[in-house]
């Protein structure tokens, strides 16, 4: 039986290094997408290759249109057509309220968070085939807004979970199942982009289990979203998010 291909976006690091290895151990071969720290994306590679897996690092942006079409057609020259996609790879801002934040930083997460989404995710709908799935990653943010930190940042995501609910929709009568994980707070190196690094532990008397999630954490969910064991399984937003 041949093995699941998978492609995860922004799998160099955090929650998408974590998909990359957990996928990796449950049968799949997997294309570890990386915008800039190759090294970290190699390591990633060397990781899923000891478990077993065919792995390869492969340079992408996802806002940009070309990067995205070289990705999934790289991946599968090396690897072989491609069953399954995580929409991982996000960004934000310096945190802060709206009304203080930048124009181009706002249009940065943006471009990133969604139109790179949709781009990953028009491609998988032209090429998979029955069986295929998609697994796009939101945030707890979606549905708490996060006020005067990262308001641009909830919007993206909750456009996430409504392309999640219509794709699924619209790719259901072909075989090809579309999910979302929507993590809370995950003590990755992804608040230190907003500023501050501390900001799990901070956050953390807030959430009902009192501590920050770990990437691996989240990386269980995505990897049972594309398992048989979640065959009937579609437009579903599984929430991890320690309560919130």
């Amino acid at each position: 039986m041949a093995r699941p291909v998978t492609l995860v976006t922004g799998g160099g690091r955090g929650i998408g290094a974590a998909a990359c290895l957990k996928l990796a151990a449950a049968g799949h071969d997997v294309a570890v997408g990386y915008r800039q720290d190759r090294a970290a994306a190699e390591q990633v590679v060397a990781a899923a290759r000891q478990a077993g897996a065919r792995a390869v690092a492969l340079r992408l942006d996802t806002a940009v249109e070309e990067q995205v079409e070289a990705f999934f057609d790289a991946a599968e020259a090396e690897l072989g057509k491609p069953t399954g996609l995580v929409n991982n790879a996000g960004v934000t801002s310096t945190q802060g309220p709206l009304a203080e934040l930048r124009t181009e930083d706002l249009r940065r997460v943006v471009d990133v968070n969604l139109i790179g989404y949709l781009l990953c995710a028009r491609r998988a709908a032209r090429d998979f085939a029955a069986g295929g799935a998609i697994v796009n990653v939101s945030s707890a943010a979606a549905t708490l807004g996060s006020p005067g930190e990262y308001v641009h940042y909830a919007a993206t995501k909750a456009a996430t979970d409504a392309l999640t609910v219509g794709l699924a929709k619209e790719l259901g009568p072909r075989g090809i199942r579309v999910n979302t994980v929507s993590p809370g707070t995950i003590a990755t190196e992804f608040h230190a982009l907003g500023g501050e690094p501390g900001r799990p532990e901070r956050v953390a008397p807030v959430i009902p289990l009192r501590r920050p999630g770990r990437p691996e954490e989240i990386a269980g969910a995505i990897a049972w979203l594309l398992s048989p064991d979640a065959s009937y399984t579609t437009g579903a937003t599984l929430r991890v998010a320690g309560g919130l």
